[in-house]
């Protein structure tokens, strides 16, 4: 029997009530719930600051006190003015000689090119390349070891340039050089080869893997580490080319394209509000054959208007005496790196990922015939979520899982490990680039890394908690607690609204194919290269960093002015109230930004329900409606690796017997705690008999011995002793196990009798009770 869950499954299906009726309300009530919030939380500040400036007013409370104030509050406002005047300028001059040096990747870090993609034989934009130890790091007695596990990280290719997962100290690529491992950084220049398509870069991609693997022979498969859209392009990649990737990371990574909460991720319902495709080719048109990264940057600042286009700035302004200056200059050299695709490139992402949602479906394909199936990523996969990331929130991030499989034992059958972790507050941006993410979530995945194989396939839930000590001495205790695709399916709160979105994306088909007839051989020839490349220079997010370029005749005299402010910088007294005030200001203007903000979202939201979630948009929508036909779960059991599985229970020897013993144990308690994970991984690679089998034979006996405590637990612990009929080998097992696992009291219940039951079945000594069984979350 085969299965396909209809993508409307969910607890909004419970509602008793017209589904669209009941979409709409649930969507207005919480944007009105949290707009109410917000005032609430905003009209608080507001009062306190009313305050303080009233104190402030009080200690100037004489007229002549009031005057000083203003006099030195109008020097301080000027100053500034002029400063923040001159780093519009810089950051104008830094975008024009960062465009005319090709826009390189903004890495700090030294580097070279390995491999060229515009050499391949598919050639593209892309290239590889290979991350030198800097001097500051060497310093410190850190290098690198040719044995270790390489990390390829694959930055997103989303309007941006290349470098984010690499232009800090305390970056993704920091992380893994500090712990001696080879690092590689995949980038892409800012104009694709002519006739470039995702195909030629997958190929390209995989050629780079290659020459990792070369480079290193005696290291495993190289970690490829993908940020954003660079997550679903290392997915696609490791699904085309299960032998070349080592463990994935997939960091914001959008896989589900039509998941989220209603009431809270907006951005999912643009292409429904824009027709689908079509805004895209015709923007390539008018790009002569190239879509413009930069429309894809402007999108981002419209989703928070009140910090990109207003924020931003004014704490540029505000704070122009610290290293605001530095930071804004070095995040907009990348934020305004602006970056082309061809359009195939670009339709081929609208169609598939954004309106399509084919991934999780198994219906998108870079070449005919060549269907991308998730499921054939061997390789272990850990996902990096955030509640606070509105691009990419969680349910897009994993509802992919759920389309795939039709269970988690079918993950676990198929030997496959995946590993989420979920922040509770940190944005899309700072995934990558965030200074504390990196030295807390990097840093314990790539501790996580070295050990991963070793945990019996299955999906968790890496858990970071119990911080000791300060800086760089915090240590953390990681758990794994094993999950159901019912966990899952908890993060949201149901997927009723996701058959409107199957309405967008026939609409899309359906437009893109009269516009392909139609507009498309009217406009194309319209449309010469000087008109594309003039409209590009054109275009708002280059115009507002040019204009305040030292090009600019009116802005040579800022850079002079700047120098006299800076030698004679008078600044306002924290406490003066006319400075209190401003900042007053400053947060009303955001607040009114945040409202309107916040407004459209709540009018987009209920616009796209009413047009693509009644019943007749449904119905329209049903043939692009179609999810991924899936095993039942009860037929699982009747795959032939499970049977294969099953005949092999009562054979094998001493490996085998410690492997099953270890997963039982696993099984009783349902969390891994990483010490245990990375006792078992240093048994199982360099003790004997497991030093001698080779990585692949291994993973295959875990895989193995994963289903049989699975499917046939009772059987598993009876026959232990038959791989085992010497009481020598037997009395050594238990103790090898032992050592993993740690002391008897800090065992729960569970975990504990079933460890007896094993010494019991081996006709050894019982085991000592504990006097009493640890009750902590965590093993």
């Amino acid at each position: 029997m085969i299965v396909s869950n209809s993508p409307s499954e969910g607890a909004i299906e419970q509602i008793p009530q017209n589904r669209q009726i009941a979409l709409l309300q649930m969507a207005t009530t919480r944007h009105l719930e949290r707009m109410m919030e917000e005032a609430q939380e905003t009209a608080r500040v507001m009062a306190n600051k009313l305050g303080e400036i009233a104190s402030a007013s009080r200690g100037s409370a004489h007229a002549q006190g009031l005057i000083t104030a203003w006099s030195d509050y109008l020097t301080d406002a000027t100053q500034r003015a002029t400063l923040t005047l001159d780093a519009l300028r810089k950051r104008g001059d830094i975008f024009l000689e960062h465009q005319a040096a090709g826009a390189p990747p903004v890495l700090i870090y030294d580097h070279e090119v390995i491999v060229d993609g515009a050499d391949l034989p598919r050639p593209c934009n892309y290239m590889l390349l290979k991350i030198a130890l800097p001097d500051w790091l060497a310093e410190q007695g850190i290098e690198t070891f040719d044995w270790k596990r390489p990390y390829v990280i694959i930055d997103p290719r989303a309007g941006h340039g290349a470098g984010i997962g690499g232009f800090k100290p305390d970056s993704q690529v920091g992380v893994a050089l500090k712990d001696g491992h080879p690092v590689y950084f995949v980038a892409f220049r800012p104009m694709p080869v002519e006739g470039q398509t995702l195909a030629d870069v997958t190929h390209a991609e995989a050629a780079f893997l290659r020459e990792v693997q070369r480079r290193h022979p005696d290291a495993p498969n190289p970690i490829v580490v993908g940020n954003c859209q660079g997550g679903w392009a290392t997915a696609i990649l490791a699904a085309r080319n299960p032998d070349l990737a080592g463990p994935i990371v997939l960091n914001g990574a959008p896989m589900s394209y039509w998941s989220g909460r209603i009431g809270q991720d907006p951005m999912r319902y643009t292409g429904g509000m824009a027709l689908g495709v079509t805004p895209a080719l015709l923007l390539s048109d008018l790009g002569g054959g190239k879509f413009d990264g930069a429309h894809l940057v402007q999108n981002f600042e419209m989703l928070n208007p009140g910090r990109t286009w207003f924020r931003k700035y004014y704490d540029l302004y505000a704070d122009i005496d610290d290293a605001s200056e530095a930071r804004f200059l070095e995040f907009e050299k990348w934020w305004g790196g602006f970056y082309l695709m061809n359009e195939a490139e670009i339709r081929w992402i609208v169609e598939n990922l954004f309106v399509g949602n084919r991934l999780g479906a198994n219906e998108a394909r870079l070449e005919t015939g060549r269907p991308i199936d998730l499921k054939a990523i061997k390789a272990p996969i850990i996902v990096f979520a955030s509640h606070g990331d509105n691009i990419t929130p969680p349910q897009q991030a994993l509802n992919w899982i759920i389309d795939t499989y039709a269970d988690e034992h079918e993950i676990e059958i198929r030997g496959q490990r995946i590993i989420y972790m979920i922040h509770e507050e940190v944005g899309h941006l700072g995934i990558f680039v965030s200074s504390s993410v990196a030295k807390k979530e990097h840093s314990q995945m790539s501790s996580t890394l070295k050990t991963i194989e070793a945990l019996p396939p299955g999906l968790y839930e890496m858990l970071i908690r119990d911080c000791v000590g300060e800086g760089d001495d915090r240590q953390f205790t990681v758990d794994f607690a094993r999950r159901g695709l019912d966990d899952l399916r908890h993060l949201g709160d149901g997927r009723g609204e996701e058959p409107a979105f199957a309405a967008v994306s026939r609409l899309s088909q359906n437009m893109a194919e009269h516009y392909d007839a139609v507009i498309r051989p009217l406009l194309r020839p319209l449309v010469a290269q000087p008109m594309a490349e003039a409209s590009r220079r054109l275009h708002p997010m280059r115009m507002q960093r040019e204009i305040f370029a030292s090009d600019n005749p009116l802005m040579q005299a800022v850079a002079v002015h700047a120098e006299q402010v800076r030698a004679q910088r008078q600044p306002a007294a924290p406490d003066n109230p006319f400075l209190l005030a401003e900042r007053l200001w400053a947060d009303a203007v955001e607040s009114g930004w945040n409202l309107w903000r916040d407004s459209r979202a709540m009018y987009f939201e209920t616009a796209f329900l009413l047009a693509y979630a009644n019943p007749l948009a449904v119905a329209y929508g049903v043939p692009s409606a179609g999810m991924r036909a899936r095993k039942a779960p009860g037929e699982l059991r009747a795959l032939p690796e499970v049977q294969e599985a099953l005949r092999q229970m009562e054979r094998g020897g001493f490996a085998e017997a410690v492997i099953r013993m270890l997963v039982l144990l696993a099984e009783a308690r349902g969390d891994v705690r990483r010490d245990r994970l990375e006792r078992s991984s240093e048994v199982l690679t360099s003790r004997e008999p497991f030093s001698d089998i080779a990585p692949a034979e291994r993973a295959r006996i875990i895989h193995e011995q994963t289903l049989i405590a699975q499917f046939e637990p009772e059987r598993a612990l009876d026959t232990l002793a038959v791989l085992l009929p010497e009481a020598q080998e037997r009395r050594k097992a238990v103790e090898l196990v032992r050592y993993i696992v740690g002391e008897l009291d800090e065992m729960e219940p569970n975990f504990f009798q079933r460890l007896a039951r094993m010494q019991e079945g081996f006709g050894l000594e019982p085991l000592p009770r504990p006097s009493g069984f640890a009750r902590a979350a965590s093993p």
